[in-house]
């Protein structure tokens, strides 16, 4: 098994995609991890002797935050990122993963990778952190902005397969993102949805509020990318917020140090299960591959989790299990 890194995408690339390499190849001496990237800064950032199962593949551009997406990943032929799609296009990565430019990377899954037959269009998969530490999957979060019903009832699919083979789901729950969970609410595309999820031989639970997030209502939750993203954009800003706040509450006075120092390790618990770099990156299901997208600001720990989600997807035949079921008589 081997997993592409791109190395030069991120807000911290090469460092902290190089120690999470490192850290992953010791964890996971059973699979082969590919670092591409420039190899001369990725050495600087090899400080220890580096693993016999992490290898370099050189390559001399960068796909920047800036740079137009589509125009990059035609332009730029030799940069991490496009290369990085190469080797899983080629079958000589059988995943990557990049913390670089979203845009640029669903360009490279569609343009580079391509798109499993049968899937209109393809959809960026997180999982979500969930009070119980278990997480949601919710697709699509930024992919596209606009779905069809049909498209979305794809995004269902694909999610459904994905928690049932990587992750040893039985029967996932899967849930339609709307403003109310009556059957009638919503505008005509997520009424149109609501249908075929209920004619489907899906396990559907109905329509789903963003408020309820954190309880986890399903396992897998449908929505096109324009709604799904604003969603989880909100996500990010309240927990942030609340965390801020905690912190300036508990360090206000004596009093409230000593209480902090109490519930510290409650707190630090609770950061932890919410915090997406424990749950590792997004995968683009629907390209022919195994692509990931991580934060942008991941850091080591994100690189690591991301590689055993990577793993586990390989593992358990995702691509394979979603062309057959998508393309089934």
């Amino acid at each position: 098994m081997k997993i592409a890194i791109d190395a030069m995408g991120g807000d911290f690339a090469p460092k902290e995609m190089v120690a999470g390499a490192v850290a992953a190849a010791k964890e996971n001496e059973d699979i082969q991890l590919l670092l591409v990237g420039d190899e001369a800064q990725i050495k600087m950032h090899l400080t220890e002797a580096q693993p016999g199962n992490l290898h370099i593949v050189h390559a001399t551009e960068v796909i920047e935050s800036e740079d137009e997406p589509v125009r990059a990943v035609r332009r730029k032929k030799d940069s991490s990122m496009v290369v990085a799609g190469k080797l899983v296009k080629d079958k000589e990565a059988d995943a990557m993963l990049s913390a670089g430019n979203t845009g640029a990377l669903m360009a490279t899954g569609l343009l580079v990778v391509g798109r499993i037959p049968g899937i209109e269009r393809p959809a960026l998969a997180p999982l979500l952190p969930s009070l119980d530490g278990v997480g949601m999957l919710a697709l699509d979060l930024g992919a596209n902005m606009d779905a069809t019903p049909e498209q979305l009832y794809q995004y269902a699919v694909m999610g459904s397969i994905y928690r049932e083979r990587a992750q040893g789901m039985k029967a996932p729950r899967v849930g339609l993102l709307n403003v109310g969970t009556e059957d009638s609410k919503g505008n005509e595309v997520s009424k149109a949805t609501y249908e075929l999820l209920k004619q489907s031989e899906l396990n559907f639970v109905g329509n789903v509020e963003s408020k309820h997030m954190l309880e986890r209502p399903c396992d897998v939750l449908v929505c096109d990318g324009f709604a799904g993203n604003i969603m989880l954009k909100s996500y990010e800003g309240a927990a942030s917020v609340i965390f801020k706040q905690l912190k300036t509450s508990f360090t206000q006075s004596l009093l409230t140090k000593v209480a902090a120092a109490i519930m510290l390790p409650k707190l630090k618990g609770l950061k932890k299960t919410l915090d997406p770099n424990e749950f590792g990156g997004a995968l683009l299901l629907g390209v022919n591959g195994c692509v990931m997208k991580i934060h942008g600001s991941s850091d080591a720990r994100a690189v690591q989790a991301a590689v055993k989600q990577a793993k586990t997807a390989i593992k358990g035949k995702l691509i394979e299990s979603i062309t057959a079921e998508i393309n089934k008589e």
